[in-house]
């Protein structure tokens, strides 16, 4: 069997390839720049790059299929900030900080999460975007806090594969929200989750919770899982409630999570030690899974480093192949390791690429 994978990282991005349970490191764009997010659509074989140049602002490149060049196009643009709209966050692009394409029955659609906090839609395949006013004009919006960054940002979002027009985002630190009508009105859905950094009457509110990030299982897709800033959460009924894990021999802190695609009960995380020690325990890398929906997990180690390492894995960095058994992991110090046993053994791939940003099979 062979995979391809697509590794966004802060100096270029990076084509892997496996087969046969090798691993091969391939073409290389971008070199030099940082990418933020890469996104292979499926249903026409486009890649698309999202680069945050700094000085230069953000980029947006696609890749046709078989094509051997990139076109840059349009990035999501904010309408002008009125002047009497006292927010601590301007309204202009930050960075692109997740990238989804629509169903099979909306071809051309793709979503975009930014920084400060605004999802955006296009409906040409990126030539265009327009934002979603109808999230962005909240008034619950305004208690949306920073999380990974100073402003508020959207990282994960979930286009049902049952109803194209249901999606569902998570913001850092903005809880989980939903849509059943492609974005025309918007619901919390954060009912359980618990931001234990809040005062105690405010942990339980919905709209500041902090998801590091949210998956959804597309084989049984009213089953999602949350990488939360406090721990784990488990929804079984479509988002409506979130069951908090808690995992007996390992730590329920991280960022990453990833979901098999049609067994709802099996889940891999990469657990760091806590909040203010963003390391592994014992300076000992680690992945988690679980097979019977949070009950217990398994500690997974071999082909990992067990001693000085103190790689962390961002929300993006970890991703899991469709046939449920070929991982990779991508940390913030270049490590790259893949397994093609659902994690029991790892292999490293690379030690000396930049800091890893985000990683997806394509």
């Amino acid at each position: 069997m062979q995979h391809h994978a697509l590794i966004s990282t802060r100096k270029g991005l990076f084509e892997l390839s496996c087969r046969n349970g090798e691993w091969r490191l391939g073409a290389t764009h971008f070199l030099g720049d940082p990418l933020s997010m890469a996104l292979y659509d499926p249903r026409d074989g486009a890649t698309y790059a999202a680069l945050n140049l700094g000085h230069f602002g953000v980029k947006l490149h696609r890749r046709d299929k078989g094509s051997d060049s990139w076109t840059e196009i349009a990035v999501p643009t904010y309408p002008p900030q009125p002047e009497d709209f006292n927010e601590e966050h301007p309204w202009a692009l930050k960075v692109i900080w997740s990238l989804a394409h629509g169903g099979a029955d909306q071809p051309g659609v793709l979503w975009a999460g930014t920084l400060p906090g605004g999802l955006f839609r296009s409906n040409d395949r990126g030539d265009s975007w327009e934002l979603v006013r109808s999230l962005w004009d909240m008034p619950e919006r305004k208690e949306w806090m920073g999380g990974g960054y100073e402003a508020p940002g959207i990282h994960s979002i979930c286009v049902d594969p049952r109803n194209s027009d249901r999606i569902l985002i998570g913001v850092s630190s903005g809880g989980a929200w939903v849509t059943e009508d492609g974005g025309e009105d918007w619901v919390v859905s954060a009912e359980g989750m618990r931001a234990d950094y809040m005062p105690p009457e405010r942990a339980d509110d919905q709209g500041i919770q902090d998801p590091h990030r949210i998956v959804q299982c597309q084989g049984a897709p009213e089953v999602y899982w949350c990488q939360h800033h406090c721990g784990i959460w488990r929804s079984a009924n479509n988002g409506k409630f979130w069951d908090r894990i808690e995992p007996d021999n390992t730590s329920a802190f991280g960022f990453a999570v990833a979901s098999h695609p049609r067994d709802p009960n099996t889940a891999w995380f990469v657990p760091s030690i806590a909040d203010m020690k963003r390391i592994p325990a014992n300076g000992a890398m680690s992945v988690t899974r679980t097979r019977d929906g949070g009950k217990t997990f398994d500690v997974l180690r071999k082909g990992l480093p067990q001693q000085h390492c103190y790689d962390l894995v961002y929300r993006h960095s970890l991703a899991l192949a469709d046939d449920g058994q070929t991982l990779l992991i991508g940390s913030t110090t270049g490590g790259l390791w893949g397994s093609t046993n659902a994690g029991d053994d790892w292999q490293l791939i690379s030690a000396n690429l930049p800091p890893i940003y985000a990683l997806q099979f394509a």
